[in-house]
């Protein structure tokens, strides 16, 4: 079972802040490192949740790693927005999680396009819908990502050969540059999910951000209707996440309204290096398209 929380329930209908609905990275690392954003966001509704596999949604999930793929994930995801009743929402999607968000609204602009009668046309624009999307430090293609990944810690190898703490000197310059490990990260690996079922970059490492079908994007009377939603790319300065690892995403999307936001100062987590000044980035953008 998806297990999930919502912070600030009462205004989750607002018609002046529409809701975020938060998408965790790994796979396989659970929505805890993400709740700061509840103080830095703090108005909106937020919704968090687990995927299956990893924190709360880990009791009962299945051993085999057959059962794990992106295109369950997004079933999972679908369900759990009609279960809450979302109807327009935001979503923020951060690593992994952005690879997710991107497939769900890939998936809805293709199967909008399969609709063709007008009563299915009626029923999609009566349904959920994703109002702007930020993906942050989310790569386009993941073998490239993990080549950057190598690269920089056979730079830090170079400065210094001590390998016991090299992970953590990679921490401290492309995950988190924060002097200790923040709790809210420590929260997060201690309840990922296992190692070799549906964990990090290696259950995923072929994948890459495709454009939605060629008939998605063919102009008709419903071309606005099927247009994906506009969206944000971050990044910090000294992410893994490089600025080459995300330039494909202007092309991923079915229109030009993709924003690049590079963040001072920060990585991989600038919410837990720098949160009020991520925060209201992310509740800027939003506010835009509320």
């Amino acid at each position: 079972e998806i297990r999930y929380h919502i912070h600030n329930r009462m205004n989750l209908s607002s018609q002046q802040a529409a809701p975020i609905l938060v998408l965790h990275g790994g796979p396989g690392v659970p929505s805890d490192y993400l709740h700061p954003l509840t103080k830095v966001v703090p108005y909106r509704s937020i919704i968090f949740f687990d995927q299956l596999g990893c924190g709360r949604s880990m009791d009962g999930s299945p051993p085999d790693i057959d059962a794990y793929s992106i295109e369950s994930s997004l079933d999972d995801l679908e369900a759990l927005i009609a279960k809450i009743g979302l109807r327009k929402f935001h979503i923020y999607g951060q690593s992994f999680g952005g690879i997710l968000a991107y497939e769900y609204i890939r998936r809805v602009a293709e199967r909008e396009c399969e609709c063709e009668c007008e009563s299915n046309e009626n029923e999609n624009e009566n349904g959920p819908k994703c109002l702007s999307l930020i993906l942050s430090s989310t790569p386009c293609n993941v073998k490239q990502v993990e080549g950057v990944a190598n690269d920089l810690i056979a730079n830090l190898l170079q400065e210094d050969p001590d390998e016991g703490s090299i992970m953590e000197r990679f921490r401290m310059n492309h995950q988190c540059r924060t002097e200790e490990k923040p709790q809210p990260l420590i929260d997060a690996y201690d309840h990922a999910s296992e190692q070799g079922i549906w964990r990090g970059t290696q259950s995923i490492q072929d994948w890459e951000a495709t454009s939605v079908s060629a008939t998605a994007t063919e102009l008709s009377s419903s071309a606005k209707r099927m247009r994906m939603p506009s969206a944000m790319i971050m990044r910090g300065e000294y992410d893994f996440v490089t600025e080459d690892c995300i330039l494909g995403w202007k092309d991923a999307f079915n229109h030009n309204f993709v924003r690049i936001k590079e963040l001072e100062g920060c990585s991989h987590h600038g919410l837990l290096e720098k949160g009020h000044f991520y925060g209201e980035i992310v509740d800027s953008y939003f506010a835009e398209y509320d």
